[in-house]
């Protein structure tokens, strides 16, 4: 492994210049500077993150918290990942990923260890259990998602409540009276997850401002919970004409079965789905659907970060406005 003794002894000055060459904190001459970069490049020096962090007391590492829990669309999830570390470099930062469900007990870990310069935290809860730590952290958090009560907490997410709202509000004007929820798996709903039951939430006050029929149903991550799930649904209500489906997860399954029923999309049925542009549109009817904003809300996360980071601590809450495109999965219903 290269040391900086190797790089100083290769530019021919002292450990302690290549030290401020990399760090900054003194000016030197840009002779030397050149001399100290083009032997970090040759020899492919990387300082250690350790001494780094000792050396400035920050480690250029953000953390990412996300439990990667049965009932999560790890494909979902792994979009957020990625504009986060695409993110984190336009800023020369790392992304540390954390994925094991351990609640407060994890964010203690992270701070106690200064292994990171910053939190960013998934999947919150509407009474969030981690709240207490991360208000008490000495350590700069940004929340991607938001809690009931988000106060001193500064967080990012998509507008669940307008999502839902423009759902309701998409099949109601093309004349649908009655209408149905096909919401994430009943565990998201027991956690009270932020994200779902903010949209549940916003579902039902919109089909009641609108006096329109509507019925909300749980639903797990396999093809018999989405069959079950739409008997349930149709057998309550015959008239039923049209679905928003808030579970990605489901809807090649719940495409395929109401194919199987004989009900076609959209002439007997209209879907809208909550997903990203790349799931509605990889269907053989492309949905309708109100996009996960999973880029810009990735990114936002980040930038709210940096300037935490940068000693701007007024807390501040995001909520990123629905973006609904129509396609070929919604239609008037049938006279």
């Amino acid at each position: 492994m290269v040391t900086i003794n190797d790089v100083a002894n290769a530019a021919g000055v002292a450990p302690s210049t290549v030290s401020y060459v990399i760090s900054g904190k003194r000016s030197i001459s840009p002779k030397t500077r050149r001399l100290v970069e083009d032997s970090i490049r040759k020899l492919g020096y990387h300082p250690h993150a350790g001494a780094r962090a000792l050396a400035s007391s920050k480690t250029n590492v953000l953390a990412l918290v996300v439990p990667l829990r049965t009932d999560l669309n790890v494909a979902v999830v792994m979009e957020f990942v990625a504009s986060a570390v695409t993110a984190a470099r336009a800023h020369d930062h790392d992304l540390l990923l954390l994925t094991k469900d351990e609640g407060p007990a994890a964010l203690q870990r992270v701070a106690s260890s200064a292994i990171a310069d910053a939190l960013m935290v998934m999947d919150v809860e509407t009474a969030d259990p981690r709240v207490p730590m991360l208000l008490a952290l000495d350590l700069p958090v940004v929340l991607i998602g938001v809690p009931d009560h988000p106060a001193g907490l500064s967080c990012v997410d998509l507008d669940f409540t307008a999502a839902a709202s423009a759902c309701v509000a998409h099949l109601a004007e093309l004349g649908h009276r009655s209408i149905a929820l096909i919401g994430p798996s009943p565990a998201v709903y027991r956690r009270g997850t932020s994200y779902a039951t903010r949209f549940l939430r916003g579902f039902d006050e919109a089909a009641k401002s609108r006096d329109v029929r509507a019925a909300s149903h749980a639903c797990a991550h396999s093809y018999e919970a989405v069959s079950a799930c739409l008997d349930e649904l149709l057998a309550a209500d015959p008239g039923l004409t049209g679905l928003v489906v808030h579970n990605e997860a489901v809807l090649p399954g719940l495409l395929s079965d109401l194919r199987h029923r004989g009900l076609r999309v959209p002439e007997d049925i209209s879907v809208i789905a909550v997903c990203p542009d790349s799931m509605a549109e990889q269907h053989v009817v492309s949905l309708t659907n109100v996009a996960i904003p999973a880029e810009e809300v990735g990114t936002q996360a980040v930038e709210m970060t940096m300037r935490r980071l940068a000693g701007h601590t007024t807390p501040e809450v995001r909520l990123l406005g629905p973006r609904l495109t129509r396609r070929e999965s919604t239609a008037a219903p049938r006279a």
